[in-house]
């Protein structure tokens, strides 16, 4: 059986590849395909447009406080978690 740091490793370097895959979307193909992606209208805009400005920026924040929020309970898991309370 596999040691508490390697399953910790493990769920870590998974996750680790989930949010870089996201991020590879919304960086290069959201941005590769943006003239067809204009053929559709979005809050008044081309969404190609919109994805390009602002839909990849308010992506890439929700993506890092998901990544932080789902990094946390990974290592509350393994219980390498920071120990709450005041100093």
């Amino acid at each position: 059986m596999a040691s508490k740091n390697e399953q910790h490793w493990a769920k870590t370097r998974t996750l680790m590849w989930i949010v870089l895959g996201i991020w590879a979307f919304f960086s290069f193909f959201i941005h590769a395909f943006v003239r067809h992606l204009n053929e559709i209208s979005f809050l008044g805009f081309p969404f190609g447009f919109y994805m390009a400005s602002q839909g990849a920026l308010a992506a890439f924040v929700v993506l890092i406080f998901w990544y932080s929020h789902r990094q946390g309970k990974i290592d509350e898991e393994f219980d390498f978690h920071e120990k709450g309370g005041s100093n």
